[in-house]
Formats: C-alpha cells, structure tokens, sequence
C-alpha cells in the first residue's frame, strides 16, 4: 500500500465550520477519518497585507482517487474566498489502519 491514500489538509476559521466540513465529508464517503485540531495561529499573507488569524486545521484521510470530489465539495462549503486545500501522500502506514480506511471508502453512499 503507497501512494494511493493522502491527507488533505484545509483550514477555517473556527470549529463549527470544520465539524460541517467533517460532517458533510464523512456522509459523502469522501473521507475515512478527519481529525480538527485548534485553535492554531496562521500567518499568511492576503490582498497585500500580512494577516495572523486563529484557525483550525482538519486532517483528512482518503485515496488519491477521491481528491478531485473533496476538492470540490470543500470548494461549495467552504466559507472562504480561497481555501487551503492542500494533500500529502501517505506513504506507508498500519496495514489494518489502511484496510479499514479503504472499506470506508468503498461503502459509498453517492
């Protein structure tokens, strides 16, 4: 098992936004598992100014083949003009932990 899990990373401004991202991801069966942590502090800059803003960040673990719907489905709830949403590969990983991600992935609900 390689490169065909990820974790798509994006972020909101607070909590409720992040649980109905969550929600909305796991019903879809985007997603297997998503963990919200935060508060954190961004530092970023936006429209020419540099910005610092508390935010919570939500770690989203599905397969490659599913980026291209949470992209979109992030895009449509998402509250900001321009949301992060980023992946990183999951290159290797408990083979239980895998199986089981890929069964709830493959019990879609379209």
């Amino acid at each position: 098992m390689s490169l065909e899990y990820i974790t798509v990373i994006t972020t909101t401004a607070n909590k409720e936004d992040a649980d109905n991202i969550a929600k909305i991801l796991l019903e879809k069966k985007l997603a297997g598992c998503i963990q919200i942590l935060g508060p954190i502090t961004s530092h970023y800059w936006w429209k020419n100014e540099i910005c610092c803003d508390e935010e919570w960040i939500s770690f989203i673990k599905t397969q490659q083949n599913m980026y291209e719907k949470i992209e979109k489905t992030l895009k449509d709830h998402h509250p900001y003009e321009v949301p992060e949403i980023i992946t990183l590969p999951i290159v290797t990983g408990n083979k239980d932990y895998l199986s089981w991600l890929t069964e709830q992935l493959h019990t879609q609900a379209d």
